[in-house]
């Protein structure tokens, strides 16, 4: 089916400077002073010792992927991703207070570089080595945020100036192509939901063990299940009855619960994980 009008493409790429290097010489000493064999051991030095500003940066840069995962789907193996076009006005929105945000983290290590390599020599000792700097042109190029949105192409539109028969067999291989991917994509929707309802029967078991220890009940068990099911409207870009049976089932199993009555109720646990159990039979996952 085409979901042209229901999706686009996005790629995201954030680059960010590891800071590390490998020293050959403080390995061989650690092989030589331990009789180790060569490749037992090797000696990765941080760059940025003594500060947390690259990897501030480095774990920012992670969580704006989380997020570019949570709100696309898979379509490619080089990192393009379909996005619901529901979802592109907030994600974009959002997308622009990420570049914003991670670019002002660049510019302060850039103002403060010379500084932190002065830092780290007194924290490396014999380990520093000022070569092992990149210039402060060369470092800026080690970062990089780019955000790349294009149309889906439309399945079987291969238009190509090639033989008849050449192009019908292209063309199979496209749709083929095409129908794969899609059918990949719509696995993850499946798949989120599945785990989070196992996730929820098994922590509404009153019973952890032998040692009849008791669960602690976190907001996310409840938070989760609802932002999920507001997800879902968005990912099913396919419009899978199925998959929005699923959903609207546990949307409903989740109305008026709240994370106190899943604490103090041992009823309402047990009657939340029935349906939920009853959701995980109801469909061949």
């Amino acid at each position: 089916m085409s979901i042209t009008s229901s999706a686009i493409l996005v790629e995201l790429n954030i680059s960010v400077w590891t800071a590390n290097k490998f020293d050959k010489g403080a390995t061989e000493s650690v092989l030589i002073t331990n009789a180790a064999a060569s490749g037992s051991a090797r000696v990765q030095k941080n760059l940025m010792a003594g500060t947390n500003k690259r990897k501030v940066i480095a774990d920012y840069a992670a969580g704006v992927r989380l997020y570019h995962n949570k709100m696309t789907l898979s379509w490619s193996d080089k990192g393009v991703r379909l996005l619901p076009t529901s979802l592109f006005m907030d994600y974009k929105q959002t997308m622009n207070v990420h570049r914003t945000s991670i670019e002002a983290m660049w510019q302060d290590l850039y103002v403060s570089y010379l500084d932190l390599i002065d830092l780290a020599k007194h924290h490396m000792g014999t380990l520093f080595n000022p070569e092992d700097y990149p210039s402060l042109d060369e470092l800026k190029d080690k970062f990089g945020f780019r955000l790349v949105f294009s149309p889906l192409p439309e399945s079987g539109d291969f238009r190509l100036d090639i033989p008849q028969q050449d192009m019908q067999e292209l063309a199979k291989q496209y749709e083929d192509s095409y129908a794969g991917r899609l059918a990949d994509a719509m696995k993850e929707p499946w798949d989120k939901l599945h785990k989070l309802l196992t996730g929820m029967s098994e922590k509404l078991t009153d019973v952890q063990g032998e040692d009849d220890t008791k669960r602690r009940y976190h907001d996310t068990l409840v938070s989760n299940a609802q932002s999920l099911c507001s997800m879902l409207t968005h990912l099913n870009i396919t419009k899978n009855p199925q998959l929005e049976e699923a959903r609207r089932a546990l949307e409903i199993t989740m109305l008026g619960v709240d994370i106190d009555g899943i604490k103090e109720s041992a009823e309402i646990r047990s009657t939340v994980k029935n349906k939920v159990d009853e959701i995980l039979k109801r469909f061949d996952w």
